[in-house]
């Protein structure tokens, strides 16, 4: 007996990066509803203390439930790193983070046992990618590297300008130094700058998207938890936001690659 789940699947990143993991989603799950919060408002998460990130999430998970979601997923690199281990068993719901599918990822990915992590400056001071991939697998090497930068220029719309390639060098180096052949995008807004950092590392390097790895990862749980939806129909997508709907909109569709209707509603998420 199967039994199946009409309830959405709650999303939330600390501003857009997220929407790389709904995008995945969509295009796996076609038939489940997607509520997603992004706290434009509060962006970015990475330079947070430890404990400003797990209220931030709190509040992030708060806000979803009062959708009545049936999972949620962490689709930010901090929030997973830092605040879900924390959290996991506190909401009495699926807490889904990009953690574990990644690392899963790029344990299967590289030959050489070298893998790179790009990540924010909250997610590389965890160590939680380095330690998720030792747990795994403990003859590989990690090297992880801040991308404290990488952030606003791809909320700023800098995704292949002058700038973000001198900047994607100078973070890179390190890494093409320890000839990795793994890198780890550690971050939901990295996946936008796919084309810059293979135009550095070359076509030898394999790239982990977490947004990708992650809704594969979110396929299988709620299969296995009998929480996918049996509705035959296109399922839809509510954004909810804690800052400028129409910037969100606007920029929002270079993530999605498609247009976001109209209709981004702003929250007040400190009530929650």
């Amino acid at each position: 007996m199967h039994s199946f789940d009409t309830r959405p699947i709650g999303v939330f990143d600390s501003g857009l990066g997220g929407l790389t993991a709904v995008k995945e989603l969509k295009n796996i799950l076609p038939n489940e509803t997607i509520v997603y919060f992004g706290d434009t408002g509060r962006v970015p998460y990475g330079t947070r203390s430890n404990d400003t990130i797990i209220k931030y999430v709190r509040q992030d998970i708060r806000f979803l439930l009062t959708h009545g979601v049936k999972a949620i997923v962490a689709a930010c690199g901090t929030a997973s790193s830092v605040a879900l281990p924390q959290l996991n068993d506190e909401f009495g719901i699926p807490l889904i983070g990009v953690l574990n599918p990644v690392c899963q990822a790029a344990v299967k990915a590289s030959k050489c046992k070298k893998i790179g992590v790009l990540g924010t400056t909250g997610t590389i001071q965890s160590g939680a990618y380095k330690k998720g991939i030792c747990q795994i697998d403990q003859t590989f090497s990690v090297y992880e590297k801040a991308c404290p930068m990488f952030v606003p220029l791809v909320e700023n719309g800098y995704i292949e300008s002058e700038a973000t390639y001198i900047i994607a060098r100078e973070y890179l180096a390190p890494l093409m130094e320890e000839k990795v052949d793994t890198i780890i995008l550690g971050c939901t807004h990295y996946p936008l700058l796919t084309k810059v950092i293979t135009d550095i590392v070359g076509d030898g390097v394999f790239i982990i998207n977490a947004g990708y790895e992650t809704a594969g990862y979110t396929k299988t749980m709620l299969s296995q938890q009998g929480l996918l939806t049996d509705s035959p129909h296109k399922g839809d997508c509510r954004y909810f936001v804690s800052d400028d709907a129409e910037k969100f909109s606007y920029l929002g569709g270079m993530f999605l690659e498609e247009t976001i209707p109209a209709g981004v509603t702003k929250i007040d998420i400190e009530v929650f």
